[in-house]
Formats: structure tokens, sequence, C-alpha cells
């Protein structure tokens, strides 16, 4: 009996052993089975949340293309090691500045999304704000807010000084013993600092034919009324001929219209310089005209500041901007000599306004 009682005891004992190790395995599966499904919720919600940010930041190829007239040369703020950064307007009036990778980039849609938004997790009032993105097959663009007062490097070593010089014409552009221009005669001109950027005043200085028109009429000036002077004397060195401001043509009241009929006909080669035929190509030609065009629109806010034309005079590439006709000329004639010379004026009153 002893031995028998002893045989159950160790049967039981083993079955009790197998039991709880089966309970203990159970209870270990269930948890790891919740675990599994738990990390699946979280990882699910994390993916669902992380699809919304993405998707709330998102902004078409086509809005951006809206926003910076379709990458215009005239939008360009600069370029970078990535890529060129252009100037924008949001369908909400927000402005931004949107950088376009580099083509060459290697960098995967997937990879460039994950970048993307961890860039934009570090939030940082002192971190230029990372405002959307877009990915659009070969078209990577980051969008950032914009700065209105552009660099450090600007603010500390460009000029902190702003010239106006109001009287912008042939005549005051010196040539050194090895052709260098040198801009002379800055009598009438003005100087701004800071903020400043435009003035108004009651007294009209200048020369005919080289007023831009918001300065000939309300005597309001500024760098955009040097860039009008600038597209004329641009015109009359590729065309050589003035500027119709002090004399009378049968067909048209001034150059910027008559080159403006040409260019918009295709004829330039009308109007070429002679001179220049060997040295200017036709399409240079056509080039130039259509810069000097645009600098002499009736609007100042269409007008390049001078940066962009010097960016458009070097960058043959560059995509340019349609000019519109230029609305007016400022100026009196002389019907006798079509080459008289300009007529200038140190005070006046009111100024002829011609309309076309």
């Amino acid at each position: 009996m002893y031995k028998g009682e002893g045989v159950g005891r160790i049967y039981r004992d083993k079955s009790s052993k197998i039991w709880m190790i089966a309970g203990i395995t159970v209870v270990v599966g269930l948890i790891m089975v919740f675990f599994i499904f738990g990390l699946y919720l979280v990882r699910n919600k994390r993916h669902r949340h992380g699809k919304n940010e993405i998707d709330n930041h998102k902004i078409s190829l086509r809005s951006l293309r809206v926003a910076t007239n379709n990458f215009s040369d005239l939008n360009k703020l600069g370029q970078g090691g990535f890529g060129p950064v252009y100037k924008g307007k949001l369908c909400d009036g927000q402005e931004v500045a949107v950088k376009r990778l580099s083509a060459c980039s290697e960098q995967g849609s997937e990879e460039f999304i994950n970048e993307v938004l961890l860039i934009m997790k570090l939030q940082h009032k002192n971190l230029v704000k990372l405002l959307g993105f877009c990915v659009d097959g070969e078209e990577k663009l980051l969008v950032y807010e914009f700065l209105p007062n552009g660099s450090l490097d600007v603010v500390l070593f460009d000029s902190r000084l702003k010239v106006i010089h109001r009287d912008l014409k042939a005549s005051n552009v010196l040539l050194d013993h090895n052709m260098n221009a040198k801009i002379s005669d800055f009598g009438m001109a003005r100087i701004f600092s800071g903020n400043e950027g435009e003035a108004n005043t009651a007294t009209i200085v200048g020369t005919y034919g080289y007023m831009a028109p918001e300065y000939a009429m309300a005597g309001l000036y500024s760098i955009k009324s040097d860039v009008f002077g600038f597209g004329v004397l641009l015109l009359e060195i590729i065309t050589g001929k003035r500027n119709a401001g002090c004399y009378h043509s049968k067909t048209t009241s001034s150059l910027l219209s008559y080159a403006w009929s040409v260019w918009n006909e295709g004829k330039v080669i009308e109007l070429s310089d002679p001179l220049l035929c060997d040295s200017c190509p036709g399409d240079e030609f056509l080039r130039y005209m259509q810069i000097g065009l645009l600098c002499v629109q009736e609007d100042a806010y269409d007008r390049p500041t001078m940066s962009s034309v010097v960016m458009m005079l070097k960058n043959e590439t560059a995509t340019l901007a349609h000019p519109e006709k230029p609305p007016f000329s400022v100026g009196r004639f002389n019907s006798n000599d079509p080459d008289s010379q300009e007529c200038s004026l140190n005070f006046l009153t009111m100024s002829d306004i011609l309309p076309q």
C-alpha cells in the first residue's frame, strides 16, 4: 500500500506540473497575442496619423507652378547647392519660398517624405519653418515660410544704402579707356536707408524719355524708377536709336512702342543696330529687347528688380515673362530732328504725357 500511494502521489505531482506549465503557457500566449495586437493597433494609428500628417502638408505641383509664375526667373530668390529657390504666393495669399530640388538627386520619394516629416517636427523660433512639400514624378519641392528681409549676409555685407539716381540716361554713363561703364551725375540722386524704398515729391526732376510714368505723373520714385531708365538705356544700346522722348515720328511716338511692336510681330531684326550684327546674333538681340521691354512696364510692380535683370542678362537659358505694351511716353517733341539731343530739365511742375 505504501508503495502504491507513493506512485500515485508522484503521478498526481507530475499531472499538476503539466497543468501548471500548460496554464502558464496559455497565459503567456494570450499576453503575447494581446501585446502583438496592441502593437498592431499603435502602429496602425501612427501610420494613419503619419498619412494624415503627410496629406495635410502636401501641396500640389500645379499650385506651386501658379504660385511662382511657373518657376519664373523673375521669382527666383537664389541658387543653393541642392537647387534654385523661388518666391511664391499661395492661393490663400501667404508668401512662401519654394526650393526646387535638383533632378540629379538620387533620394527616393519615400526617403524624401520621411526626411520632410522629420524636419517638420523640428519647430523652433530660430529655424525657418517648413510649411509643406511636393512630390510629383521627378519633381521634389520644399515649401518654406518667406522671410522678406533676406539673409544676414546681405544685411552685413551688401550695400546698406539704396541710391535712386532719378536721371539714368546715356549721357550720364561714361566710359573709361577699357570701355567700362561708369555712372555719373548724382546731383538728383536720393539715398534711402533701412526699410525705405520709395518717396514722393512735388518737384519732378529728370530727363524726358527716361522717366517712369509713376514718377512723371505723381512724383513717386523708387528703385523701380531707375529700372525703367535702365530699360530705355538698354533698348537704345541694342538699337542704336534714341528714345523718341524729344522728337516726333510718323509711325510711332517713341522707341519703346516701336520696339514692342516689332518684337510682338517677330520683326526685331528691323530694329537691330547694324554695328552689332556680327557681335550680337538674332536670338541674343531678341532676348535683350525682351529684357528691356520688361524694364519699361507701366506698373512698377511688374518691372523686375535690378538683381533679376542682371541674372536674366547672364543666364541665357532663363525663362522670360511676356512684356505688355508700354502704355505711353513722357516727353516733348522736336519734329525737325528725329535724332535731336535729349531734353533735360532740372525743374518742372508737370510733364507732357503722350498716349500711344
